[in-house]
């Protein structure tokens, strides 16, 4: 087959792979499924779920395959050629997934097969073609032709112009550098860090250091640097990046947003929705507008003055007014003084090789699975390795690539994507596949990478995902896995595992110092686990200024209205926050979550989670964090069931009651009493 993105025959042929393969297979795809729709409309015997249904979920799987790898390698791969290819794509994928979504003849073979539904039909049958029904309400199905072409053109737009936002955010990250020859000025830094940026300065072909604007250099520098200045200049470029306040124009996200936010509003007003964020929140657990601002204001007024003697506490030994390229540093030194423990401490018992063997000995403990490395298969870089997961008999669950160190033109963050789902139809079986990208520091000179707690606990969230994905037990592509996962529960099991890298008992098999082998020791980990909580509530109030940010923006947009970006933001921060940020901070100008990625309106889904994560690993502690029955429950309440039930009824099957706040607050060491 010469197109290697058609060959579906097993994993993607990462080494045949090319950018000019990208859109001839996707076209070649698309007009083959149109020909194939056309005759499944036409024939009067396709009347039920195994005659239309299946074979539409097999070319929506057959899609996926083909797009998987195209998405993925513009994320991770420093090269145009990708992204060039991705954008072109892009409207080719988004064209045809509104074509099907208002496709008025679809809808109603739809309806046909929900009113026929036999009996006996299966959970999964009927929560499947009901998901559907919905989606095809919600993308205007029953819209008169005129407003069904103009919710089309939103659709080609918004795609065009989120990719443009990311890609924007890219390329200002990747511009930026600092470059000193004194070394004065980085006192304080981690020597790693200080390794690779010497490192960087030799292939820059200057003399001393040379640092990048990714997330492991900028989080090192914040937390650790003894120069204000550096600071400060780390910030600075960090919180404008991609923005009018920035280095260049040609990457100011500033247009982008607010057509974004206009025409978000416009498709939600088209399909008869006030705003966006009643849209978004058709497909979520949370009901309505109200009580998702009830939820987050709840929880930042519980946290609030928790979050005052915290920042009181760190201002007591800061020898000046505190900033916000301050807060970070001092309470990484405020630790220090209470509880003798340090990242720089902690990374030495952390390397990257034995975390992850650790981690993957609690999916092994938990739910009798193996997780076994597998050599010689095709990846698109070096460091990239590939693992199966297999059950207690030996056969396979699924698998998965990891892509964890930091470089030029990898997009920053961490994050789980499909590279294949889950399927099951007519005798043909797929286990799923994904893809577990972080943005550690990569390995030095010795081929070691040490890690910090934070990274660590990153680590177990995305493998948390991971799981999700793999180990579902539900046939149908559409609600398999991670898809028809509510947004606000989809984080559950990734907080859940999270819980995981605070236990003295897992971080005793996942650390070894990195000269000496030796466990970390009991002293370290409770100083550790004391400092906990310190932070928490400040932790708690950023998100939630984050949440709340994102929420009143697509819930009160007003078009035409101008700045309120920016006032919607001062507003959220005066309410919430009580780290001062100065006027040039451009924090939505590199907010990918919301305006590139699938967290518009639902940002607050992270805190929504976080309370379903706390409240179910409060299950097994209180069992034991082992406990075989409680870890099989959650397997099969929660993690196998995909989209295939209503998450809540899923949640009560595996706890027995509905969640609440209490077991997040105390796991965050709040006192649970409003400011």
């Amino acid at each position: 087959m010469s197109n290697p993105l058609l060959d579906t025959s097993g994993l993607p042929r990462f080494n045949a792979i090319k950018a000019e393969h990208a859109v001839p297979a996707l076209e070649e795809l698309i007009s083959a499924h149109r020909q194939m729709l056309a005759a499944l409309l036409d024939d009067p015997d396709a009347r039920d779920f195994s005659s239309l249904v299946a074979p539409l979920e097999k070319m929506s799987h057959e899609l996926g395959r083909a797009w998987s790898p195209i998405s993925h390698l513009q994320s991770v791969l420093d090269d145009p050629a990708w992204r060039d290819a991705y954008n072109a794509a892009l409207p080719l994928m988004t064209e045809h997934g509104t074509e099907l979504s208002q496709n008025k003849r679809l809808q109603e073979a739809y309806q046909r097969v929900e009113d026929g539904m036999p009996e006996d039909a299966s959970r999964e049958m009927r929560k499947l073609v009901e998901q559907e029904l919905r989606d095809f309400r919600l993308s205007g199905v029953a819209l008169p032709e005129a407003q069904k072409d103009r919710y089309k053109a939103i659709r080609q737009e918004l795609s065009a112009l989120q990719a443009s936002f990311d890609q924007n955010v890219q390329d200002a990250t990747d511009s930026w550098h600092y470059h000193t020859i004194d070394e004065d000025e980085i006192a304080g830094l981690p020597e790693p860090v200080r390794q690779r940026a010497r490192q960087d300065a030799a292939i820059q072909e200057v003399d001393g250091w040379w640092f990048r604007l990714d997330y492991p250099n900028y989080h090192a520098v914040m937390t650790h640097a003894d120069s204000r200045t550096l600071r400060e200049n780390f910030y600075r470029a960090w919180s404008t990046r991609a923005s009018d306040e920035g280095d260049s124009s040609d990457w100011d996200n500033s247009e982008n947003i607010e057509r974004i936010l206009a025409l978000r509003h416009e498709a939600a007003n088209l399909i008869g929705f006030d705003n966006y964020a009643d849209y978004s929140l058709a497909t979520k657990m949370a009901g309505t507008v109200d009580e998702v601002l009830d939820f987050l204001t709840e929880l930042a007024a519980r946290s609030k003055a928790s979050a005052r003697r915290e920042m009181d506490d760190i201002q007591s030994i800061a020898d000046a007014p505190l900033e916000a390229w301050d807060v970070a540093y001092h309470l990484e030194k405020l630790k220090q003084q209470r509880y003798a423990v340090s990242d720089e401490v902690l990374r030495q018992y952390f390397p990257f090789t034995v975390v992850k063997k650790g981690m993957f000995g609690v999916a092994e403990k938990l739910y009798g699975v193996t997780v076994v490395e597998v050599p010689d298969v095709s990846t698109w870089q070096d460091t990239v390795r590939y693992f199966e997961i297999r059950d207690g008999d030996g056969r396979l669950v699924g698998s998965f690539y990891t892509d964890l160190f930091a470089r030029q033109g990898k997009r920053g963050g961490a994050w789980m994507d499909e590279c294949i789902v889950r399927k099951d139809l007519d005798g043909e079986e797929e286990t799923p596949v994904g893809y577990l990208v972080c943005n550690f520091p990569p390995p030095d000179a010795a081929g070691v990478s040490l890690l910090t707690h934070t990274d660590v606990v990153t680590l177990f969230h995305e493998f948390g995902h991971m799981l999700h994905h793999l180990l579902t037990t539900v046939s149908f592509p559409s609600i398999a896995g991670i898809n028809g996962v509510p947004w606000d529960a989809v984080e559950l099991p990734s907080q859940f595992m999270e819980n995981f890298a605070w236990s003295y008992d897992v971080l005793q098999e996942s650390s070894a110092h990195f000269e000496t082998g030796e466990p970390l020791p009991r002293d370290i980990f409770d100083k550790l686990d004391a400092s906990r909580h310190f932070g928490e509530a400040l932790s708690m109030l950023r998100q939630l200024e984050f949440a709340l940010f994102d929420f009143r923006l697509h819930a009160g947009f007003e078009p035409g209205k101008p700045g309120q970006v920016l006032d919607t933001l001062q507003a959220v921060r005066s309410d919430v926050a009580l780290v001062k940020h100065p006027a040039y901070n451009r924090l939505p100008h590199s907010f990918s979550h919301i305006f590139a990625g699938g967290y518009a309106a639902g940002y607050y889904s992270y805190k929504w989670a976080e309370v379903l994560a706390a409240d179910a690993f409060a299950a097994f502690e209180d069992a034991g964090i082992f406990d075989g029955e409680t870890a099989d429950r959650f397997r099969r309440e929660i993690l196998e069931i995909g989209g295939s039930r209503d998450f809540m009824d899923a949640y009560v099957a595996f706890r027995g009651r509905k969640p609440t706040l209490d077991a997040l607050l105390r796991q965050s060491g709040i006192i649970g009493k409003a400011a």
